[in-house]
């Protein structure tokens, strides 16, 4: 490994890189290795299993929970280590992550004392597996409107959960279908005659011996385009009957005489509350995603440093792929955007862990910035991935067909990211719905009308919040050159400039056209509807700033002259291959010449072109256990 290759990983590994290392110095690195062999679907599942058994033994799982629970409270460490296992086999991270992550997230998160002593210790050694039943036939991204029922029952202070319709059964619940022993429902909470909105119970679904406790019925979701060894289920429940305790009560309580009770009076708060303590799902599919993501173009970028095809009149050797110009184009920006999405979420695991290990001290604001911008990188990340491997995939020809060279399962695998933990169309929407001013002096109204109301009172002017070197990128902006400068599209401070002036554009003049809603007799769902594609756009804006603000940070932070230098080659493709692929924007808006417009692509080929030597050690630094990546495709023989 060369001391660049040793310069890049490290600030590719940010503050939790000791975790990274551990995970790739396993004496054992073929244990989560993807199946050699074809597997049939039980066979799968067993393996993935019994894998997850191992992760429980050797104590990584207790990094994820509060050390008054038994863990050891290193938040940010839990999230990498499953990001780690996203280049392995992404089975075993899903199955993990339902486990440990939503499971246990949820009993951590929204239990209190009695539930940590009771669950967390079985949870963490793995000796309870469990699940994660929020989503329904019906309803997916529609939490609220979930409709399963706990029913609080006096007479025998009990909670009642059952299925009052097909469109309630619990749907693709990971786990349930053959190894869950209990799963954490999401159910309206009924006491008398009054509903107190989704909260979350504790149901046991099987006993000792694997069979289904009375009134649970199990069903099996079988085989799915990817994720083989998940055991996804469907949960149907007959009158079921639980102990009141097993409410998971940190949000909202029903007491020994059914009084119910919650420290969060208004219920839409208190529904966006409990579901914002659960966060850590939606950042650990951002980071599994990147990690194949990542995988994939190591693959693909070796082959095409080592394949030949065609080559030029009158000679006898053929080009290198990666030689070819349509060739840099189609791996070399995907990989500039897997390092600045990498850096990214580096900023944000770290942000996460800061914010959730704060306690009682937790700043709202902060709570809020952290939703938003973990909801944004999923969605990025995970369309990022979708389309990458599928680049990858074409750019290997038909040995990127083969299963045994891995594309074709970390495309299968990957395919679902973008709708669970929250389909993107809808968290960009949610991003959005931050951005508007209004809404952060007036949280707790999240629905469509409520952001349509936010909007039609929002004022031109919107003043952008950064997160990452502030100061710098404020300098950089000041300085940056006008639209005719002779300075070129590599200078810093204009790429920062025009993607910050296309989001504040995005914003102000949504706000605009969501101010139709104040005029009387406006259809309000009408007015939102009419803007989606704006939200949307507004929303995908500003996660590109947000990513090219921490790309720069990571430069800045970066102590290593060639390293620094290096990143900034990278940093440039990233910002201008965005830059070039929104053009028509910047053109028709007037941000940029026709002849700037020319420009950037010229600076895209030359960047590609510059970079290519190094393409190898820029997915050399991805760190990526060899074992993981010895396919048919890395061999140079």
């Amino acid at each position: 490994m060369t001391d660049l290759t040793t310069e890049l990983r490290r600030v590719l590994d940010g503050r939790w890189a000791a975790i990274k290392q551990e995970l790739r110095d396993d004496p054992d690195p073929e244990r989560f290795a993807p199946p050699r062999e074809e597997l049939t679907m039980e066979q799968y599942r067993a393996r993935v299993a019994e894998q997850v058994q191992h992760i429980a033994a050797t104590g990584h799982p207790a990094r994820g929970f509060p050390k008054e629970a038994g863990g050891n409270g290193d938040l940010g460490g839990s999230v990498t280590a499953f990001e780690m296992l996203g280049h392995a086999d992404l089975s075993t991270m899903v199955k993990a992550g339902v486990h440990w992550g939503l499971f246990g997230g949820a009993v951590a998160n929204l239990g209190t004392e009695r539930h940590h002593a009771a669950y967390l210790p079985s949870i963490i050694d793995g000796t309870l597996p469990g699940c994660f039943a929020m989503t329904e036939t019906g309803h997916g991204s529609d939490v609220q409107s979930l409709g399963t029922t706990a029913t609080y029952d006096p007479d025998t202070d009990e909670l009642v959960v059952h299925t009052p319709s097909p469109a309630a059964r619990k749907d693709y619940i990971g786990g349930a279908a053959r190894d869950g022993r209990m799963a954490a429902v999401f159910a309206q909470l009924v006491t008398g005659e009054q509903t107190h909105g989704v909260h979350c119970v504790l149901v046991p679904i099987r006993d000792e011996s694997g069979a289904p406790m009375p009134g649970v019925t199990i069903g099996d979701c079988g085989a799915k385009a990817g994720l083989p060894g998940v055991d996804n289920g469907r949960l149907t429940f007959d009158h079921v009957r639980v102990p009141r305790t097993n409410l998971l009560d940190r949000y909202g309580d029903i007491d020994e005489h059914g009084t119910y009770s919650s420290p969060i009076t208004n219920p839409t708060r208190r529904f966006f509350t409990m579901l914002g303590t659960l966060v850590r799902g939606r950042i650990s599919v951002a980071g599994a995603a990147g990690a194949a993501t990542r995988t994939a173009l190591a693959l693909a970028v070796t082959y095409a440093g080592h394949r030949r095809q065609f080559g030029p009149p009158q000679t006898q050797e053929e080009v290198l792929l990666l030689d070819y110009r349509t060739h840099q184009r189609k791996l070399l920006p995907a990989l500039a955007k897997s390092y600045a999405l990498q850096l990214a979420q580096n900023q944000l695991v770290s942000f996460m862990h800061d914010v959730q290990t704060a306690g009682e001290a937790v700043d709202e604001h902060d709570q809020r910035q952290l939703e938003a911008r973990a909801a944004g990188l999923k969605a990025v990340s995970t369309a990022h991935a979708t389309a990458t491997i599928q680049a990858c995939r074409e750019a290997c020809g038909g040995a990127g067909y083969l299963a045994v060279n891995r594309l074709p399962a970390l495309k299968a695998d990957t395919d679902v990211f973008t709708t669970f933990e929250g389909d993107n169309t809808v968290l960009l929407q949610l991003v959005a719905k931050g951005l508007l001013t209004d809404y952060r002096d007036a949280f707790g109204d999240l629905d469509t009308l409520g952001m349509v109301r936010f909007g039609a009172r929002q004022f031109a002017g919107v003043v952008l919040e950064r997160t990452a070197a502030r100061g710098l990128v404020q300098r950089l902006v000041a300085a940056a050159p006008g639209r005719d400068s002779e300075n070129g599209p590599t200078d810093r401070g204009w790429q920062l400039a025009l993607v910050e002036d296309r989001e504040r554009h995005l914003l102000e003049t949504l706000a605009l056209r969501l101010r139709k809603a104040g005029k009387p007799g406006a259809d309000l769902f009408a007015v939102f509807n009419d803007c989606q594609d704006h939200v949307v756009e507004a929303a995908r804006a500003h996660v590109d700033r947000l990513v090219l603000e921490s790309f720069v940070a990571a430069i800045d932070g970066c102590e290593d002259t060639a390293a620094a230098s290096m990143l900034g080659s990278v940093c440039d493709l990233y910002a201008l291959s965005m830059i070039e692929a929104d053009k028509g924007w910047y053109l028709e808006h007037g941000r940029i010449t026709p002849a700037r417009s020319k420009q950037v692509t010229a600076a895209v080929n030359d960047l590609c072109a510059q970079l290519r030597p190094h393409a190898q050690t820029l997915v050399d630094a991805f760190g990526i256990p060899g074992t993981w990546l010895a396919t048919e495709l890395t061999q140079t023989a």
